[in-house]
């Protein structure tokens, strides 16, 4: 039996935060072992917001080598940088041509990141950023896209442009579904419904036991619980939304002992903290073994890039066929 296709990606800022696996990774780390998986590394979607490039590159292997310590099999999932598959830009740019300003601009992920970054001015690139998504998707006939909740928008404007282009040139892209963990968001430390490095509000998956303590204790909890023996809400607190997540065992406990005022926030706190570094100890360690071994982690890049680069030249020619482009 033929797999489905799941393509999927990240901008590669360095080293990813524990929102990252709960809203992505830990969904491709599921999936690739029933579906054919893509995962591509967004250098040139970076340029949305920066444009000094000098550190992409390094960028790209510390989010690969986090990829790979999460668990990212390379070869069932092969990992390849856009920049270097020519046929994402070509397509990007037969896209454009598919879609309307207005429905770019009433795209509610474009809303929230401009608001989130403080954008003054929105680029052209960055208004057209889902139509190089739907390019990067498509490109690869991606059946499913393994997503958190925030890009799901983006998303359905793959699908529209993929019934665009079969309803004018005939048949050629699958209309992409969108596939959710349970745990599609965590929200940042500081309370803010994202998790996100832009806002320094993140756990890193390679944030030691010392770093995650001292994270934690800086964590919103339920402003009305100011000490033990108080009260309080955990449906309202930031650091019980982890415990759900890294300490499942203990959650009725908490909850329980928290309404009561039994349970003080720093230690609720502390115990959290120490369950999410259990978590990350053998990523961290298999980070470490990726870390000594550079040219290794270039070499499963490199690849992944000449793997992808053959379903590309095919879906071009495809393209070109459909479109009479000779």
């Amino acid at each position: 039996m033929v797999k489905k296709r799941i393509l999927s990606g990240m901008r590669p800022t360095g080293k990813l935060h524990i929102g990252h696996y709960v809203g992505a990774l830990e969904n491709w780390i599921k999936l690739q072992e029933d579906y054919e998986n893509y995962h591509l590394i967004a250098d040139y979607h970076v340029l949305t917001t920066k444009l000094d490039t000098r550190e992409i590159f390094q960028d790209s292997i510390d989010m690969l080598i986090d990829w790979l310590a999460c668990g990212v099999d390379p070869v069932k999932s092969p990992m390849f940088r856009q920049s270097q598959i020519k046929e994402h830009t070509e397509l990007n740019l037969i896209f454009s041509m598919l879609i309307t300003v207005n429905r770019l601009e009433r795209n509610p992920t474009l809303k929230d990141q401009v608001r989130d970054l403080n954008i003054e001015n929105v680029i052209y690139g960055y208004l057209g950023y889902p139509v190089l998504q739907a390019a990067d998707i498509l490109l690869y006939k991606g059946q499913y896209v393994p997503v958190g909740e925030d890009q799901v928008p983006h998303v359905e404007i793959s699908r529209e442009i993929a019934r665009r282009f079969n309803a004018i040139y005939g048949e050629v892209f699958p209309e992409p579904e969108p596939l959710l963990t349970k745990f599609p968001r965590l929200s940042g430390l500081d309370g803010n419904a994202k998790m996100s490095k832009s806002l320094n509000n993140t756990i890193l998956l390679s944030d030691d036991a010392a770093t995650v303590k001292a994270k934690l204790k800086k964590a919103v909890t339920d402003p009305l619980k100011i000490r033990r023996g108080d009260p309080g809400n955990p449906d309202i607190c930031l650091v019980f939304s982890y415990h759900k997540k890294f300490n499942p065992g203990e959650v009725d406990e908490i909850d329980r002992n928290c309404r009561s005022g039994a349970l003080g926030c720093v230690d609720c706190k502390m115990n959290c903290a120490n369950n999410i570094s259990k978590f990350l100890d053998p990523i961290i360690e298999k980070r470490k073994y990726y870390e000594d071994r550079i040219d290794e982690v270039k070499e499963i890049l490199h690849d992944g890039e000449n793997k992808a680069k053959i379903v590309a030249k095919i879906t071009m020619e495809e393209v070109h066929t459909k479109m009479m482009l000779g």
